[in-house]
Formats: structure tokens, sequence, C-alpha cells
């Protein structure tokens, strides 16, 4: 799977996990060299808090673009360390 957006590859792996539809991506497959943090969190009842990234490609940056669960709850423990991405991100094999 690829997260693409801008015509630049924000993550590329064999290895998503997939919830509710969306495509986890292990964050060692991910560049991170797009990606900033924000201040952003929202909290899901079953897997917990969500951080987010910006996504910054040639100047134009995509705000709250990927989230991720640096401490997810119990049932959502496989996707720690993993980011989605949504918001005009192209996800797709």
């Amino acid at each position: 799977m690829k997260a693409i957006w801008k015509d630049a590859v924000i993550a590329e792996s064999n290895e998503t996990i997939v919830v509710e539809g969306n495509h986890y991506f292990p964050l060692k497959d991910v560049n991170k060299l797009f990606l900033s943090k924000t201040d952003t969190h929202t909290t899901c009842p079953w897997k917990g808090e969500a951080h987010y990234y910006s996504i910054t490609v040639a100047g134009e940056t995509l705000k709250d673009a990927g989230w991720y669960y640096p401490e997810p709850k119990d049932k959502a423990k496989n996707i720690a360390n993993y980011v989605a991405f949504w918001k005009g991100v192209s996800v797709n094999s």
C-alpha cells in the first residue's frame, strides 16, 4: 500500500493493518520528512486518544492529515506506532 499526496509518497508498506476501513502504516515505513506533529487530539471510545500529523509537500501543508495512537487501549494495541491518513491523501496499492 502507498499513501500519496501531491505526487509524494508519504508512506509505503506491505504491512498495513486495516481498521474501520483505514490502512494504518507502520511508522518505520512512513517518510517522516513530510510530517510534523500538531496539537490536535481526538478520542475514540475503543482505540483511545489519537494524535495528529500535518503533511507538508513542496511548501503546501495539509493540516491533521495523518493520525496515530501513541498509547492505544487494549483492543487497539496492534496499531501502536502505526499511522493512518485522510483529508485528500490517496491510499491504494
